[in-house]
């Protein structure tokens, strides 16, 4: 592997900012926007709209899958209604080659009184041989369905899992992540035998990292970060790593509208890393919105350029 692939979306400000775009780039930290700045993919179902999109590749076909979040904020405008009211579905694309995509789908996967199914990401569990995918739903205390303006205590949003082989068939959802107050926008890596995970906290608005070795909740204990805390507003954490080998975490200023910028970790085990100057990256001439980073091959990055130039 030498070079990137970003895939995201730019904001709800126009009708084509809620698809899916794609960027490049050869050392993970310079991005060049694919399709002349334009949408690669599209979604016609549900919303017609996706957000959060994430990328994958399975480790024994090679078969790529792109999933999003069944979400469109420039028609739907209110965020109340998209938290309580919301598709519990995501919409998913395959291909065998990055450039040849099939048509999309949608998946019901949240819960059956899911307020909504937010950025669905996925890693592959090397035990159970599929894909761990998880996403973050705002679910009542006592079951109901959410209704918007009358939250009671216990009302959040909760992380949720599925396993599946291929991304068709699903197991039902079950509780994943579940804190006093809404957590959203997780990640996991995965670094020789630990697994590393970060997640926004929806009342500071801060990122959390935490560590385990193993994909199971109980495993997890948090790793505190002085550079972490000092950080307010992220959203849509995405973490790879970079051709010598340190760790870079990306993260969607979501609160200052500026999209992503990178932050590289310098030891991860204990939580240190710090930003880089506006100088030491360019995130491509489209604004970032929360996005996954997948690694490619030197002739997927070529085949992408040629046919997305």
């Amino acid at each position: 592997m030498s070079a990137y692939i970003f895939v995201h979306f730019t904001g709800e400000e126009r009708p084509d900012g809620e698809q899916i775009y794609f960027s490049v780039s050869r050392d993970g930290l310079h991005w060049n926007d694919l399709n002349r700045g334009e949408p690669v993919l599209t979604s016609q179902l549900g919303e017609k709209g996706v957000r959060d999109p994430f990328i994958v590749r399975h480790p024994a076909t090679g078969r790529f899958y792109l999933i999003a979040t069944d979400l469109c904020m420039y028609t739907r405008k209110d965020w109340g209604k998209a938290v309580h009211e919301g598709s519990r579905d995501i919409i998913i694309w395959e291909s065998d080659d990055l450039v040849n995509w099939s048509k999309e789908r949608s998946v019901t996967i949240g819960i059956r009184n899911a307020g909504c199914v937010w950025a669905p990401e996925a890693v592959y569990d090397h035990k159970r041989d599929e894909f761990m995918v998880f996403f973050a739903s705002f679910t009542r205390a006592d079951g109901n369905k959410p209704e918007c303006g009358n939250d009671e205590p216990g009302d959040k949003h909760i992380i949720y899992r599925s396993f599946t082989k291929d991304f068709k068939d699903f197991t039902p959802a079950e509780r994943y992540i579940e804190r006093e107050q809404s957590i959203i926008d997780t990640t996991i890596i995965q670094d020789g035998e630990i697994y590393y995970r970060f997640s926004k906290d929806e009342v500071s608005k801060k990122l959390i990292l935490e560590a385990a070795g193993s994909l199971e909740e109980k495993a997890f204990t948090r790793i505190e970060s002085e550079t972490l805390d000092g950080l307010y507003g992220l959203e849509g954490p995405e973490c790879y790593a970079l051709p010598d080998g340190h760790y870079c975490l990306i993260a969607d200023r979501f609160a200052q509208h500026k999209g992503y910028m990178p932050i590289i970790i310098d030891d991860m085990e204990h939580g240190v890393m710090h930003v880089i100057d506006d100088d030491g990256y360019d995130m491509g001439t489209t604004r970032k919105r929360h996005g996954g980073v997948m690694e490619i091959t030197d002739s997927e990055y070529d085949r992408l350029l040629k046919h997305f130039s």
